[in-house]
This record gives C-alpha cells, structure tokens and sequence, in this order.
C-alpha cells in the first residue's frame, strides 16, 4: 500500500464540502462587512484593500447578482445578502446530508 495514498471516507469528502460552504459564507460576510464600509465611511485609497475587495467582489457577485435580480431593495436595505446565505445554508445542509448518506 502507497503510504502516500489516504483513504479517504464519505465522512471525510463531507467534511470538506461543509468547510468549503463554510468558507464561502464567510468571504461573503466579509464582503458585506467591507462594502458597508465603503458606503458610510470615507476610507482612504489602499492598493491592498482595493485587491482584497475587487476578490471578494469576484467570489461574492456571482451568488448575489440572482438574488438581487429577484428580491427589491427596500430604500438603502438590501436584503438579498440575507436571503442568499440562508439559501447557501440550507443547500449546505442538504448536499453534507447526501454525500453522509
């Protein structure tokens, strides 16, 4: 047996899904977080937090964007940030649930 060869259980590829929805809900938290930010306070240029925002853009956006297409905005609230990781949550759930069996 290759010593470098892990067996790797159900348990186990389900462990990694549920840190890689885990991990996505947090990077869109963050991106919440900094777009709050952006919006009511006046921060200064930085090349590090313009990349670190133009990521989490990138990783975030392609959640969002349908959820802002179907839910309105009510004034400055939007809502849809919400309704995505409840989604993302609850999809979560339900695919560690059949990769457990």
């Amino acid at each position: 047996m290759n010593p470098v060869m892990a067996a790797i259980t159900r348990g186990d590829v389900a462990d990694y899904v549920a840190d890689f929805f885990y991990v996505y809900s947090l990077l869109i938290l963050a991106y919440i977080v900094l777009s709050l930010v952006y919006a009511f306070a006046r921060v200064p240029y930085s090349v590090w937090l313009n990349r670190i925002f133009e990521f989490l853009r990138a990783v975030a956006e392609p959640l969002l964007a349908p959820f802002r297409r179907l839910i309105p905005s009510f004034g400055a609230f939007d809502i849809s940030p919400i309704v995505a990781l409840i989604v993302l949550s609850i999809v979560s759930r339900i695919v560690v649930g059949i990769i457990r069996g």
